[in-house]
Order: structure tokens, then C-alpha cells, then sequence
């Protein structure tokens, strides 16, 4: 008999097997946010970027039409603006700044998708655990094999990784296609997009930048996702306002008794390390107010495109070495802690 039970009992899920199952339920019941909100993003930049490139060439050849050709050191090209002879005239100096301005421009393509990141992983944290208990499917979950510590982790998983990894993903995929609508422009005005655009823009250099800030972003945003998931485990209604208010309240009764002062700080640090922490460690980029000094000056005076992606990456991962780094990340995982002993006995209806 025990022999016939134990051939029947049903095998045991691996822990991973289940992780993984709980972060695809994550991501098919937010793909709105996670993937097609990225897309939307950089899809409406990439619009923008034709739409002004059209109306730069319209009003280029309404010139041209005006002059009679346009002037290239003492030269009139009359058939509008020939890219290959304004490239011949230039020094490699000139080379050197066109490069850096390529690359900044292919990398500022990525910015919308990054912003959207933030925006999405905020609302996501914020209502993940609250929307499950104001439409009671929480009751359905609950009767599920699993535990609450694995369903709120899947949740933090989603938000710091699966998110970011999504939204650098379609990031890289803006900067193909705004090189790839530049490479039309050139090509219109008879250059070599290979040599003016996709060899000096570094496009390589600028997604591994983007891929590095990943494990980055994921612990700097570490107590802002804990304190919106407890947010959400404990708030009845609202979490929104308790998200926000209880923060900002907290700064101004620090600021109006001047509490910082027991400890030499301002009470603008407060504002800064904490606050602005617990609300903004979501939005990408926001770890280098935390960075090296001297590391973000080397990004600012660096004057190649090479040295100046490793001046991101150094200046990125001197973050790791600030103490607020650890003590958020610390704070972030007690909160997430709570939120997962809310979620367990928090009234459902």
C-alpha cells in the first residue's frame, strides 16, 4: 500500500520551477506595463525623430531653393547638402566630435523607454499586493501551493529585474532603429552611414552600459519597491496617498524640529537620502546623486567615446561603495519582510 501511495503522489514542484512560473503569471498579467508600455515609449521617440529629421530636410531644401545651392567652405553644392563633401572637409577632431555626438544621440534614444521604466515599476509595486485584495483574487492565489513569501519575492523579482531587463531591451532596439533612421537621412544626402554613424556611434559600448546598470539599478531601487509593496500589503485604501504622504510628512517633521541636527546633518539630507529614496529609487539614473565625486567628473571631462563609457560604468559602480547603497538595500529587504507577513494574515475583504 505505501508503495501504491507513493507511486501516486504527485512529484513535489522544484523551487525554481515554481519561481519561474509565478514570474510568468507576473508578466502576463502586467505585459501592459512591462512590455508594451517600453515599445510605446520608444516607439513614439523613434516618430519624433523622423518627424524632425523631415521637417529638418524640408526646411534644408526651402534654403537651398532660396540661395541657389548651399555654401561648403567657398564651394556651392547645388544639388542641397552632400554629406560625403562636407565629411571630406573634416578634421579628425571633427571626427572625434561627431562620434561623441552620435553616441550621445544614440543614447539618448534609450531614454524614454528607461523613464517609462520607472513609472511602470512605481504603479506595479504600488498595486500589486493592494489590487489582489480589492478584487478578492487573493482568495484564489491563497488556495494555491504557495506561499506568501514566494509570491510577494516573484513580485520583487518582477519589478527589479524582469522590468529593467525588458525595458533595456527594447532600449537597444531604439538605438538600432534611430541609427537606422539617421542611415536613411545619410544615404539620402549620399554619405556612408557605416563610417559616419554605426562605427563611431560605439552602439555595442552604449547597450553594454545600459546591461551593466541592471544589478545596479535592481539594489538602489531595492527600498523603494519594499516600502511600495508595504505600502500596498497594509493599506486599507489610497496606497497612493499613504505612499507618498507618509514620506513627505515624515521630512517635514524632521525639517520643522530640526531633528537631523542630533547627528551634524541638515535637514535637507533627510529629503535627499530618504524621501527622495523611497519615491524615486525606482527611476533609472537616479543612484548617481549617490556616486563617486571625483568618478562623475571623469564622465564629464573624458574626451573619447571609449573612455567614456568605462567613465559611466566606473562612476555607476562607485554607487556600490556608498553606505546608503547597503543601508537602503538592508531597509528595502526588512520592508519586503513586512510585507510578506502582511499579505499573510491582512483581511482580504
Amino acid at each position: 500500500m505505501n508503495a501504491i501511495a507513493a507511486s501516486t503522489a504527485k512529484p513535489v514542484p522544484h523551487p525554481v520551477h515554481k519561481l519561474k512560473l509565478l514570474l510568468q503569471r507576473e508578466f502576463w498579467e502586467h505585459k501592459g506595463g512591462f512590455f508594451w508600455a517600453p515599445i510605446w515609449a520608444g516607439g513614439i521617440s523613434l516618430l519624433l525623430t523622423l518627424m524632425g529629421l523631415i521637417m529638418a530636410e524640408v526646411g534644408l531644401r526651402k534654403v537651398a531653393s532660396e540661395r541657389g545651392g548651399l555654401k561648403i567652405d567657398g564651394e556651392v553644392v547645388i544639388n542641397g547638402l552632400d554629406i560625403s563633401t562636407l565629411s571630406s572637409h573634416m578634421s579628425s577632431g571633427d571626427m572625434q566630435k561627431l562620434a561623441d555626438g552620435v553616441t550621445t544621440a544614440t543614447a539618448s534614444a534609450m531614454l524614454w523607454p528607461m523613464l517609462v521604466l520607472g513609472f511602470v515599476v512605481f504603479f506595479y509595486c504600488l498595486g500589486s499586493l493592494y489590487d489582489e485584495r480589492k478584487d478578492r483574487s487573493v482568495l484564489f492565489w491563497k488556495s494555491l501551493p504557495v506561499s506568501d513569501r514566494d509570491t510577494v519575492l516573484s513580485k520583487v523579482g518582477s519589478a527589479l529585474l524582469v522590468a529593467p531587463v525588458l525595458a533595456v531591451a527594447v532600449g537597444i532596439a531604439c538605438m538600432v532603429g534611430f541609427l537606422l533612421i539617421l542611415s536613411l537621412f545619410v544615404l539620402i544626402h549620399h554619405g556612408n552611414p557605416f563610417t559616419l554613424l554605426w562605427a563611431p556611434g560605439s552602439l555595442l559600448s552604449s547597450a553594454g552600459v545600459f546591461l551593466a546598470a541592471i544589478p545596479v539599478y535592481a539594489l538602489w531601487a531595492l527600498p523603494s519597491a519594499g516600502w511600495l509593496l508595504l505600502c500596498s500589503a497594509w493599506s486599507k485604501s489610497k496606497p497612493f496617498l499613504w505612499a507618498i504622504l507618509l514620506p513627505v510628512f515624515a521630512g517635514v517633521f524632521v525639517s520643522w524640529f530640526d531633528l537631523m541636527s542630533a547627528f551634524d546633518l541638515g535637514s535637507s539630507w533627510f529629503w535627499k537620502h530618504v524621501v527622495a529614496h523611497l519615491l524615486g529609487g525606482v527611476f533609472p539614473g537616479t543612484w548617481f546623486a549617490a556616486a563617486d565625486a571625483s568618478s562623475l567628473r571623469d564622465v564629464v571631462t573624458s574626451s573619447t567615446t571609449g573612455v567614456n563609457h568605462m567613465a559611466v560604468v566606473k562612476s555607476m559602480y562607485t554607487v556600490l561603495a556608498s553606505p546608503e547603497t547597503w543601508i537602503g538595500a538592508v531597509a528595502g529587504i526588512g520592508m519586503i519582510a513586512a510585507a510578506i507577513r502582511l499579505r499573510r494574515w491582512r483581511d482580504e475583504g
